[in-house]
Protein backbone atom coordinates (compact mmCIF):
# COMPACT_ATOMS: atom_id res chain seq x y z
CA UNK A 1 0.00 0.00 0.00
CA UNK A 2 1.08 3.58 -0.66
CA UNK A 3 0.28 6.19 1.96
CA UNK A 4 1.67 9.67 2.11
CA UNK A 5 0.35 12.91 3.60
CA UNK A 6 1.69 16.07 1.97
CA UNK A 7 1.07 19.77 2.51
CA UNK A 8 0.21 21.04 -0.97
CA UNK A 9 2.02 24.39 -0.67
CA UNK A 10 5.21 22.72 0.60
CA UNK A 11 5.61 20.04 -2.09
CA UNK A 12 7.61 22.24 -4.44
CA UNK A 13 9.58 25.50 -4.27
CA UNK A 14 11.19 27.44 -7.10
CA UNK A 15 14.41 28.39 -5.30
CA UNK A 16 15.36 30.94 -7.97
CA UNK A 17 14.09 28.84 -10.88
CA UNK A 18 11.37 30.04 -13.26
CA UNK A 19 9.65 26.66 -13.57
CA UNK A 20 9.63 23.34 -11.75
CA UNK A 21 7.53 20.19 -12.01
CA UNK A 22 7.35 17.25 -9.66
CA UNK A 23 5.48 14.10 -10.67
CA UNK A 24 3.77 12.62 -7.62
CA UNK A 25 2.12 9.62 -9.30
CA UNK A 26 1.97 8.30 -12.84
CA UNK A 27 0.63 5.34 -14.77
CA UNK A 28 0.85 5.01 -18.56
CA UNK A 29 -0.49 8.36 -19.88
CA UNK A 30 -2.06 9.45 -16.59
CA UNK A 31 -0.23 11.49 -13.98
CA UNK A 32 -0.67 13.64 -10.90
CA UNK A 33 1.92 16.42 -10.75
CA UNK A 34 2.56 19.69 -9.02
CA UNK A 35 3.97 22.61 -11.00
CA UNK A 36 5.52 25.87 -9.79
CA UNK A 37 5.77 28.82 -12.16
CA UNK A 38 7.18 32.32 -11.58
CA UNK A 39 5.09 35.39 -12.43
CA UNK A 40 5.01 36.16 -16.19
CA UNK A 41 6.51 32.78 -17.12
CA UNK A 42 4.78 30.76 -19.85
CA UNK A 43 4.40 27.06 -20.55
CA UNK A 44 4.31 27.14 -24.34
CA UNK A 45 1.46 25.82 -26.45
CA UNK A 46 1.05 22.06 -26.21
CA UNK A 47 -1.61 19.34 -26.33
CA UNK A 48 -2.52 16.79 -23.67
CA UNK A 49 -3.14 13.18 -24.69
CA UNK A 50 -5.69 12.77 -21.87
CA UNK A 51 -8.43 14.82 -20.22
CA UNK A 52 -6.89 17.27 -17.76
CA UNK A 53 -7.71 19.21 -14.60
CA UNK A 54 -5.67 22.09 -13.18
CA UNK A 55 -6.16 23.04 -9.50
CA UNK A 56 -4.39 26.20 -8.32
CA UNK A 57 -2.82 25.74 -4.88
CA UNK A 58 -1.32 29.22 -4.69
CA UNK A 59 -1.19 32.22 -7.01
CA UNK A 60 -3.08 32.82 -10.23
CA UNK A 61 -2.65 31.43 -13.75
CA UNK A 62 -4.26 31.99 -17.11
CA UNK A 63 -4.91 29.17 -19.57
CA UNK A 64 -5.18 30.08 -23.25
CA UNK A 65 -7.18 27.92 -25.68
CA UNK A 66 -7.18 29.38 -29.22
CA UNK A 67 -9.22 32.61 -28.86
CA UNK A 68 -10.42 31.90 -25.30
CA UNK A 69 -8.56 32.42 -22.06
CA UNK A 70 -9.52 31.54 -18.50
CA UNK A 71 -8.10 33.02 -15.29
CA UNK A 72 -7.81 30.41 -12.53
CA UNK A 73 -7.26 31.69 -8.98
CA UNK A 74 -6.11 29.97 -5.81
CA UNK A 75 -8.64 27.30 -4.81
CA UNK A 76 -10.18 27.05 -8.29
CA UNK A 77 -10.07 24.19 -10.79
CA UNK A 78 -10.31 24.19 -14.58
CA UNK A 79 -11.01 20.98 -16.50
CA UNK A 80 -10.62 20.40 -20.23
CA UNK A 81 -10.72 17.60 -22.78
CA UNK A 82 -7.72 15.95 -24.43
CA UNK A 83 -6.34 17.04 -27.80
CA UNK A 84 -6.98 20.75 -27.17
CA UNK A 85 -4.00 23.04 -27.71
CA UNK A 86 -3.34 25.34 -24.77
CA UNK A 87 -0.67 27.35 -23.00
CA UNK A 88 -0.27 28.54 -19.42
CA UNK A 89 0.73 32.02 -18.21
CA UNK A 90 1.51 32.74 -14.55
CA UNK A 91 -0.15 36.01 -13.50
CA UNK A 92 1.53 35.66 -10.07
CA UNK A 93 4.10 33.25 -8.64
CA UNK A 94 1.96 30.12 -8.72
CA UNK A 95 1.74 26.47 -7.73
CA UNK A 96 -0.83 24.14 -9.19
CA UNK A 97 -1.78 20.50 -9.39
CA UNK A 98 -1.92 18.99 -12.87
CA UNK A 99 -4.18 15.94 -13.03
CA UNK A 100 -4.06 14.09 -16.36
CA UNK A 101 -6.45 11.13 -16.68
Amino acid sequence: MFYNVLKAKDIIDLDGEKFDKKILMEHEHSCFSVIALKKDEVIDTHTSVCDTAVYVIDGEIELHFDAQKFKVDKGEVLMFKKDIQHKVLALKDSKFFLIVI
